[in-house]
């Protein structure tokens, strides 16, 4: 079946279905042993008049179908004012339906700009939790943003304590840059295990969203604010590269079909808008969103468009191999022209690029030579500088890269090049580490030497413990908070601010705090 117009022909019909109990099997009163909202609620993608709201019924979440009985069911959603629902702004049906893994997608509008607003979903048998959601202001904002990012939340290395901590944080948004899943179990003795061992159908990505989802402190913190989400490369498969796998004993057609259940299911388990794609595996995810005239978040796919890593992937001594090979891209032709010409149009006081792998580099071998990650913007060196070039021309020092993926913070200076160590500075780099990927951390790495600091004069700071980053952003001032917990391995760890930093629009540089 086209997924195009299968898509279109749900939410076309919802109403209908609505109506008519008996076609397709659709029901608004469920033979339910349980509640079915056991994954709670979320809201994504803001704009000024809406955003996305989700849920995803499943009373047994663990089991392949979630413990529902096949039918389609119609859910109402309300969205109010006010916490009690006593002032509903907007009501309506949706149909979640077991094909899309009884996933429930409402793009709301005919909101008002810069508002908080409640939401739930509701069946006959009871409500879900109430989620809050805040639309984004028109023109200039009146108050400071302030958001969160975080990434890299393997459920088998720790507990969700910062999303605890995180879910009572005044937040507007929240990024999430990826690594929301892991595709592969984690080694013995872990905090927690997954149901399934490895995963080889969709059935098996979608108990690992729900074995994710269904922790408490998850769930609280995307009731908490809307989100914005993007991917990196365990929703798939680890370090995959367009349709080529981490191991490369895929086929090209193999890896097509993983990627379409990885990608479906991320989709399933998302507040995200439905994207337009001929299959699932080719699903384009990027897009803006525009915090009014203060800033305007980029969201990238460093995965799916990327050429294959040069020099068998790894850290590795350069230059080597096809590593330097201008035609090899990471965003591919297309995205990156979306990007080029976006930041050269929009007049936003910041630009905010919701990156998944680090942009600037860090030389692991100490000395002359150099020790790259494949992986990262530094295995892509040409791909890299066109965009440093474009930042320097069209926004520079109001472009602040946020990104995931390494498990460690890092603050780094985003200058015009690399290469020597006068290169101009154009902006900032925020690293953040993970929610539990990686077990406890450390205070920094055991491998940062005093070397290999004089190595990467742009690295202004690094530590390697867990949490999350906050963002306090006004028209001319960037405040950077690093939130860390100091184990994730057993429940009661405090939250604390292990750096602060400041970056103001304009002028060069990054001020600790």
């Amino acid at each position: 079946m086209n997924r195009r117009h299968f898509l279109s022909d749900i939410a076309r019909y919802s109403v209908l279905c609505a109506g008519v109990p008996n076609l397709w099997r659709v029901t608004r009163r469920p033979a339910l042993a349980d509640s079915p909202f056991l994954l709670g609620v979320a809201s994504g993608d803001p704009t000024p008049h809406g955003a996305v709201l989700w849920t995803r019924l499943a009373q047994s979440p663990l089991d392949p179908d979630g413990g529902m009985d096949g039918s389609r069911v119609v859910l109402d959603w309300e969205v109010a004012d006010d916490e009690a629902f006593g002032t509903v702004a907007q009501r309506g049906r949706v149909i979640a339906a077991p094909e899309l893994g009884y996933s429930a997608h409402v793009d709301v509008t005919g909101l008002r700009p810069g508002r908080w607003y409640f939401y739930r979903f509701r069946l006959p048998a009871g409500a879900s939790p109430v989620g809050r959601l805040r639309t984004t202001p028109e023109g200039a904002a009146a108050e400071p943003l302030r958001f969160a990012f975080v990434s890299c939340q393997h459920y088998e290395d720790g507990l969700y304590t910062a999303f605890d901590y995180l879910s009572r944080e005044e937040l507007d948004l929240v990024a999430h840059l990826g690594d929301y899943i892991y595709e592969y179990s984690g080694r013995a003795g872990r905090t927690r295990r997954y149901p399934t061992t490895e995963i080889q159908t969709l059935d098996h990505y979608r108990i690992r969203y729900a074995a994710t989802k269904a922790d408490p402190a998850l769930m609280a913190a995307h009731a908490r604010a809307p989100w914005i989400v993007t991917w990196d490369d365990h929703e798939v498969d680890n370090n995959y590269a367009g349709l080529v796998g981490e191991n490369g004993m895929e086929s090209e057609e193999q890896m097509h079909q993983r990627r379409a259940m990885g990608y479906q299911a991320w989709w399933e388990n998302m507040p995200v808008r439905v994207p337009r794609a001929r299959s699932w595996a080719d699903l384009n995810i990027t897009r803006t969103v525009a915090w009014g005239a203060l800033a305007r978040f980029w969201v990238l796919d460093t995965r799916q468009h990327r050429s294959d890593q040069a020099c068998g992937d790894g850290l590795r001594p350069v230059p080597c191999g096809e590593w330097a090979d201008p035609s090899r891209t990471m965003l591919g032709r297309a995205q990156e022209s979306w990007l080029v010409n976006g930041l050269a149009r929009d007049r936003a006081a910041w630009q905010v690029l919701a990156n998944q792998v680090a942009v600037a580099p860090i030389d692991n071998i100490p000395g002359e030579a150099r020790g790259l990650s494949m992986d990262q913007w530094s295995g892509y060196p040409v791909a890299r500088d066109r965009l440093l070039a474009a930042i320097g021309r069209h926004a520079p020092n109001r472009t602040v890269v946020i990104t995931g993926d390494i498990h460690t913070n890092w603050v780094n200076e985003v200058r015009t090049g690399y290469d020597r160590p006068d290169g101009r500075v154009i902006g900032a780099e925020f690293v953040g580490t993970s929610i539990s990927s990686g077990g406890d951390g450390r205070d920094e790495s055991l491998t940062w030497t005093d070397a290999m600091r004089a190595d990467n004069p742009h690295i202004r700071w690094h530590n390697a413990r867990r949490g999350y980053v906050t963002c306090e952003v006004t028209d001319r001032q960037w405040n950077t908070r690093y939130r860390t917990v100091p184990f994730v391995t057993r429940p009661g760890a405090a939250i604390g601010t292990a750096s602060a930093w400041r970056v103001e629009r304009g002028r060069p540089g990054i001020e600790q705090l």
